[in-house]
């Protein structure tokens, strides 16, 4: 810490954020110096700078230049890890804006059976990224989109178009567009989506629940516990909590690690070693892995028209830059992953908890010694559980801060205390002193050539020598305040030793000063970055100063604690009283005589006197705490502002009232022998008194006072007054009485035996069943005393025999889930939950959970209904049940005819494969190849059972060469048959290249939905002379890159007025109950094509209507195999 000066402009209170944004200002140009220097193979690097306290005055000769070089490389590297690939699209079109180098090898865009295809040709700048993959995954990218949080719906899982392979698609936005993370899916684990995100918590449920259930105020425990937890998670060789310190360096406060590894355990380091550039980056991407830092990053290449290169601040495959990279090799950690701790800001200007910003209050860091990668959904559970833990520390953090609250109102009632002392001796000679105003070693009174020693001090005449010192040097501020004494230039600190290092001086009149001090900070500190000789020869870019990584021993030997904002502000508050109040006395030692003061000086010191006894008596007035005085009667003679406020009593009524009068009854003795005390000059403390209330405020009963009594005395030591310093506990003693009346009604509830009380069982914090009521008893067969003290998930509701039953683990979990949410400050949805009674009879409940508060609010557990259903709703069910179980005998009645037609198209294919076999003329032939693939159509329509994801459009489609001219032949002789019974002709236009026509895709959809869309044109064709329904197919190509073609084929299938109904119409686009069969075909026919990319309408017209389909394939021709 630097040494201050203790005046009005800089002794106040500084928000934390005001000081955060202070330290990352002057820590960016360090770093940013630090990283060029290391990039400079040729010059000497010497980071051992990077820890020194005089580094920020070297601050200014860097560069702007270099500052901005530095951030924009960190934030836009245009460096990927290789593990996966990344591709940055337009969000209103999806064009692509830029990909890693990577992408076209990674995606498989060379088609196994198109070998001759360019892999770059087919991801190019503005070209459609979901042309990349299957339709149910370019589905749900282009939803994404349209999501506001896209986030939330990570990851999305995507297939290749032309290999199938999966990959997980991790979208985020940035100024340019929509970034896509894609990495590959092993083969081995099970693919989950955004919908599955159950699966990673289901994860990180076990360490959520054993870390809630650690007890507060311990968080040492709390950091062991997690570090276990995601070390048995993870399977990393390390696991580390990494803490930032006020000051920005870094603590290393529990570790898991592999027996073999070095310990970190209590290592200190610079802040250097974590830039602010990179704890921002940290802010924005909760989860950070390296995968293997020693593999070559890949470049990420761009359209030119983008203004600036791609940010990669949320990009799950940002490079490391090569520090950070050279860094993690010489500590022998090839993979890390980190994820980021934080908390509320705990900014005093902030009013609400919503406006609350988060700050960095650490790392859990994993290192491994070989390289790893952590599937998505483990890193997702990770995340989850690091909240969950963010959420304890914050707790923890809170409870501090509420410490610092009660310190400050303590405080105030000893300055008030302070101010009915003969200043300034009292306050260093009575109790409480100066001692207690602050957290101190020691302190001194330097007045009028007089000293008065308290606790551990430097001796008088090294007093006075600071006090010269002070006045010499810093005679232009009212004071200093420092935690190192010899950082801040006292030539005899070192004299001192390491008795007295810091030092808070205060300047109460001219000459004279009141200190505070403070020993040295009692603890060893050792610093994970090497100190580095300048006589060493770094080797150039290999050789990195941390490469050691062999802690040294830095004790702190001349520094104390830094003094804080709050203590600082009580001693500026003492200041201001004293200030000004005090004569300076000049005598002469060596003369008789003692110098009088002119009558001008008197008047002078007069005008002073009234001028701070004026501040004194403002300072009672307004404080923050009521205050009050009575004379030696017991009238009241002193009513300040805040006891009129709680009262509703004003100064004016007060003056002059007995004391007596004022207190409710049960307090009049109380405070009859206070006063008694009082006028023997015995000075009470921490009494309980209750005052009477008047006015407007006299309907909220009583106040509630804890006041000290304090003597006021006259020249002689006679008592003349009594004056009270008082806490307001009202507030406090009316939540501890409602709590205290509710937890009465709350156990007549719980044992009360009557019907209209639902079944209710409560936890504690750490999941032990506390209550059972008469209900819960009835409902489960299970008595109270069986279940209290047991652990209610796993005790009570087991998946043994033991207790209530559940059907599975997966019940347990989700249990587990919900009572983890609710102890974590969450609100929870009510879960529909089920379980089997002692008789094994299963009971089906709606159960809803809350949380259990005490006076202070913290959470303490969980209180749990359960909403049986009624009779009528049970019989509901049972017919929902009737009806289910209906729909299962269908479905198998249907398997049997699926599995019966089976058997006649296996018969089917064996008489194709030996007509084949023999001798066909060319006629023969088409017409065996006809019913081929009449046959394979049939087959695959048998095998849908998976109508579901025909309607979600995330049915796989096959793909395979095939000719267009035998598939429409196929599917004209489907409808022949109909045709020739209604007497309706079917008009065929193909053009002559259509027969000779080779497409990539599935053939055998297509056949399956023109034939319907021409069935159902027949069937709604009215029977008349020369009647007649048209099919016609106008294909177009179009070059993409410098080999590839695409077909767009449009069918058109027209027949007569009226047409289809319209009802059958809106059926074939809208799926509703009760659909019709011809209905049902043409959804599922339309989704089909839509499947394909395609589209279909129906256009209707005055003398006729039609079937409008759009496809398109690319085309095989072309590719080199015909």
């Amino acid at each position: 810490m630097s040494s201050k000066s203790t005046n009005k402009s800089n002794c106040s209170s500084s928000s934390s954020g005001s000081k955060q944004n202070a330290r990352v200002v002057a820590q960016t140009p360090i770093d940013a110096k630090l990283h060029v220097d290391f990039e400079e193979s040729k010059r000497l690097f010497d980071y051992s700078t990077s820890i020194d306290f005089k580094i920020s005055s070297s601050t200014s000769n860097v560069p702007s230049s270099t500052v901005s070089a530095y951030l924009q490389k960190i934030e836009r590297g245009s460096l990927v890890q290789p593990f996966g690939c990344l591709i940055a699209v337009d969000e209103q079109n999806f064009t692509v804006i830029a990909y890693s180098e990577n992408a076209p090898e990674m995606l498989d865009l060379a088609p196994h059976a198109v070998p001759s295809m360019e892999q770059q040709e087919a991801l190019t700048f503005g070209s459609d990224v979901r042309t990349l993959f299957k339709s149910p995954g370019a589905t749900a990218l282009q939803k994404a989109a349209n999501f506001g949080e896209v986030n939330l719906l990570n990851p999305i899982l995507v297939h290749c178009k032309t290999s199938g392979k999966p990959f997980y698609a991790i979208l985020h936005r940035i100024d340019a567009g929509l970034v896509i993370d894609l990495e590959p899916v092993n083969p081995a684990d099970v693919p989950v989506t955004a919908a599955g995100a159950l699966k990673s918590y289901k994860l990180a449920a076990k360490a959520i629940s054993r870390l809630q259930s650690l007890p507060s105020g311990n968080i040492s425990l709390l950091c062991d516990v997690l570090v276990k937890e995601v070390s048995d998670l993870t399977g990393y060789d390390r696991v580390m909590v990494y803490k930032f310190h006020e000051d920005e360096h870094g603590e290393v406060i529990a570790e898991s690690r592999r027996p073999d590894l070095e310990p970190y355990l209590g290592l200190h380091y610079p802040a250097t070693d974590i830039p602010q550039a990179s704890r921002f980056l940290f802010m924005k991407n909760k989860v950070r892995m390296i995968c293997d830092c020693s593999t070559q990053p890949v470049k990420v290449i761009q359209d030119k028209g983008l203004a600036q290169p791609l940010s990669l601040c949320g990009s799950t495959l940002r490079s490391p830059h090569g520090c950070h990279a050279q860094y993690m090799a010489n500590m022998g950690a090839i993979a890390s992953l980190v994820m980021s701790v934080t908390i509320n800001e705990d900014d005093d200007a902030t009013d609400s908890e919503q406006d609350k910003g988060r700050k960095l209050w650490g790392l859990v860091v994993c290192h491994h010694t070989s390289p790893r990668f952590v599937p998505f959904p483990l890193r997702y559970a990770c995340e989850f559980l690091i909240q969950v833990f963010g959420v304890q520390i914050n707790k923890e953090v809170e409870l501090a801060a509420q410490m610092r609250e009660k310190h400050i109102l303590r405080t105030q009632t000893v300055l008030c205390d302070m101010l009915l002392r003969d200043s300034p001796v009292g306050i260093v000679t009575k109790s409480p002193n100066v001692m207690d105003l602050v957290k101190c070693d020691g302190a001194a009174l330097y007045y009028g050539q007089k000293h008065w020693l308290l606790g551990i001090t430097p001796t008088e005449a090294q007093i006075r020598d600071i006090a010269e010192w002070l006045l010499e040097y810093h005679s232009a501020s009212t004071g200093l305040s420092t935690d190192s004494l010899m950082e801040v230039g006292y030539p005899g600190a070192s004299v001192l030793g390491e008795a007295v290092c810091g030092m808070v001086a205060v300047r109460i009149t001219a000459k004279d000063f009141l200190f505070w001090f403070r020993s040295h900070t009692a603890k060893e500190i050792k610093w994970g970055g090497a100190k580095h000789d300048p006589g060493d020869k770094d080797d150039g870019r290999k050789m990195h100063p941390r490469s050691s990584f062999k802690a040294f021993l830095e004790v702190v030997k001349w520094r104390s604690l830094p003094w804080e904002d709050v203590e600082m502000d009580a001693i500026h508050s003492l200041q201001l009283i004293l200030k000004g109040s005090l004569q300076d006395e000049i005598a002469d030692d060596s003369k008789a005589i003692v110098n009088v003061p002119s009558v001008d000086d008197r008047i002078q010191r007069v005008d002073e006197l009234r001028i701070v006894t004026n501040e004194m008596v403002r300072l009672i007035e307004t404080a923050a705490v009521p205050i009050f005085a009575v004379d030696s009667s017991g009238n009241i003679n002193g009513w300040n502002t805040k006891a009129a406020e709680l009262t509703g009593l004003t100064v004016e009524q007060a003056i002059g009232m007995p004391f007596a009068d004022l207190v409710e009854e049960d307090s009049i003795d109380i405070v009859k022998n206070l006063l008694s005390l009082a006028l023997e000059g015995i000075e009470e403390r921490g009494i309980e008194i209750k005052l009477k209330t008047f006015g407007c405020q006299e309907k909220d009963g009583p106040i509630i006072l804890v006041v000290n009594a304090c003597c006021s005395r006259d020249l002689r030591e006679n008592v003349v007054g009594i004056c009270f310093v008082g806490q307001d506990l009202t507030g406090q003693k009316m939540v501890t009485n409602k709590y205290n009346r509710i937890q009465g009604d709350y156990v007549g509830i719980m044992r009360s035996p009557s019907a209209l009380i639902p079944p209710i069982f409560v936890t504690d914090e750490l999941g032990r069943c506390l209550e059972w009521n008469d209900a819960m008893q009835k409902l489960s067969g299970i008595k109270r005393e069986e279940v209290i003290d047991r652990m209610l998930l796993g005790e009570v509701f087991t998946v043994d025999n033991f207790g209530c039953r559940v059907k599975d683990h997966d019940t347990l979990t989700k249990l587990r889930i919900l009572f983890n949410g609710i102890t974590a400050g969450e609100d929870a949805d009510k879960l529909l939950f089920g379980f089997f009674d002692r008789q094994s009879k299963f009971v089906e409940a709606l159960l809803s959970a809350n949380r259990r508060t005490d006076a202070e609010g913290r959470i303490i557990g969980v209180l749990c209904f359960l909403h049986i259903a009624s009779p009528e709703l049970q019989y509901a069910l049972q017919v929902q049940r009737m009806s289910e179980q209906a729909a299962a005998s269908s479905l198998n009645k249907l398997a049997y005819i699926r599995q019966e037609l089976r058997k006649p198209l296996k018969g089917i294919k064996l008489m194709q494969d030996l007509m084949g076999a023999s001798d066909l003329g060319r006629e023969q032939g088409q017409l065996l190849r006809t019913s081929v693939l009449c046959q394979e159509q049939i087959t695959k329509i048998v095998d849908d059972t998976d109508i579901e994801s025909i309607e979600e459009c995330y049915m796989e489609m096959n793909s395979g060469e095939f000719n267009l001219g035998e598939a429409l032949e196929a599917v004209l002789k489907q409808v022949m048959v109909m045709s020739q019974e209604r007497q309706v002709e079917v008009i065929h236009e193909l053009p002559a290249e259509v027969s000779s026509m080779y497409l990539y895709g599935d053939n055998l959809r297509l056949q399956q939905v023109l034939s319907d869309f021409l069935t159902n044109a027949l069937l709604f064709t009215p029977a008349f002379e020369e009647s007649s329904v048209a099919f016609r197919v106008i294909p177009r190509k179009e070059r993409i890159g410098t080999k590839i073609h695409i077909v767009y084929l449009e069918f058109r299938i027209t027949h007569p007025a009226p047409g289809i109904p319209e009802d059958l119409v809106q059926e074939m686009f809208h799926h509703s109950q009760g659909v019709s069969r011809e209905g049902l075909g043409l959804y599922i026919s339309q989704k089909l094509v839509k499947i394909m990319n395609g589209t279909v309408q129906y256009l209707r017209e005055a003398e006729r209507s039609s079937f409008i389909i759009f496809v398109e394939f690319p085309l095989a021709h072309h590719l080199g195999h015909h």
